[in-house]
């Protein structure tokens, strides 16, 4: 009976571990071990042939479950007062099998032993099994003796601003809103993360400047869903460029062109003696769908990276928000950036002229860009 209930321990630990109950099926298994050295003891000592055999690898068994089934106690406790109680009792049990293999164990102490053990479990069986038929606590298990409480959860401090994730609809409408209120919020792009303001609201852009300690000459660019957005506003802007453009958007290039009334058409409003300078603006298509979707809500959005002014580019939501969470109103958090350069600039003013000019060198190398202008200038 001992072999057949060390098997039954066996089956449940296994169980309990399919159902990714670790400590469940340490402990199960622990007292299979148990019960089947314990019965391996009774049949060496009830059989004539092996009445000589020496039992002194078992008591270091014993000892050895003594002390692993202590630790179990210490586990157990953190549970519930049902699986602290079984331990409790499998301890006694491990300490008749010391006393049993040093030929020591009175036998009213083991039958106590045992009948208490055997209570325990037909109580624990028949209390997980009802409660697990009907979902419900029917047979109570007791409260553990003491909980360990992350203490992590509750300091984690609020972040500084709206924070919502990128792939939710409910956080681009979010930062939307906050955008066409003439908020300053982080957002991601195709390159490194960026400062966005909406064009229909000069402060925010003013605001953009004071948030990056960015020197007042050093002009803000546009970012467009599409170029035909730009098509639309009808820009003075020759067939070479415009091929140019339909070559290198959307992507990590800003084509820098001439400034003019047809910005106001394209929705930039009030916002046009901030953008660009006096004379030109940068205008960039991203290849971001999340960008492209926030634009297409918002309209024409003034644009500069997402870092104080002279630092390095952020390239993480969590970047943002420590460096400059607590001057914003919002942050889209979209993870890890695409690239860790901002993107490539080139004057295009005099195209027709004498080509193109690369001002910065970014994501897209300067001579793969001077290579797409070469090939539409040739066609």
């Amino acid at each position: 009976l001992i072999l057949i209930g060390g098997f039954v321990q066996l089956l449940a630990g296994f169980l309990a571990f399919r159902k990714y109950d670790h400590l469940g099926g340490a402990a199960f298994l622990t007292f299979s071990a148990l019960w089947s050295s314990y019965g391996a003891t009774r049949i060496i000592s009830a059989s004539p042939s092996l009445q000589n055999t020496t039992l002194e690898g078992f008591t270091a068994g014993a000892i050895a479950f003594l002390v692993l089934n202590a630790f179990l106690m210490i586990l157990a406790s953190s549970f519930n007062m049902l699986l602290l109680c079984m331990t409790l009792a499998l301890e006694l049990l491990t300490i008749c099998f010391l006393l049993f293999t040093l030929e020591n164990l009175p036998l009213p102490f083991e039958i106590v032993v045992l009948c208490i053990l055997s209570i325990i479990c037909f109580y624990g069986a028949t209390a997980s099994l009802a409660n697990s038929m009907f979902g419900k606590d029917l047979m109570m298990m007791g409260p553990s003796l003491f909980t360990v409480e992350s203490s992590k959860k509750n300091t984690e401090d609020p972040p500084p601003c709206i924070c919502p994730k990128s792939y939710c609809t409910s956080g681009l409408r979010t930062i939307a809103d906050l955008l066409n209120t003439g908020a300053v919020c982080g957002v991601p792009t195709d390159t490194v993360y960026a400062l966005a303001a909406s064009c229909r609201h000069p402060q925010a852009i003013e605001k953009v400047y004071r948030i990056k300690d960015r020197p007042q000459e050093k002009p803000i660019c546009i970012f467009i869903s599409n170029l035909d957005q730009l098509r639309a506003a009808a820009p003075p802007i020759s067939p070479l460029l415009w091929e140019f453009m339909e070559n290198v958007y959307p992507g990590g290039v800003g084509c820098i062109i001439k400034k003019g009334e047809w910005l106001k058409k394209l929705g930039v409003g009030e916002g046009y003696s901030r953008v660009g300078t006096q004379d030109s603006i940068m205008i960039r298509v991203p290849d971001l769908t999340v960008l492209v979707h926030l634009i297409d809500m918002t309209g024409p959005l003034a644009i500069t990276s997402a870092n104080p002014s002279g630092e390095v580019d952020s390239t993480h939501h969590d970047m943002v928000i420590s460096r400059l969470g607590h001057k914003l109103e919002g942050v889209l958090c979209d993870g890890e950036s695409d690239e860790v350069v901002a993107s490539t600039v080139v004057n295009c003013t005099r195209i027709d002229e004498s080509g193109i000019t690369i001002l910065r060198e970014g994501c897209i190398p300067a001579g793969k860009v001077m290579q797409i202008f070469e090939r539409v200038k040739n066609r």
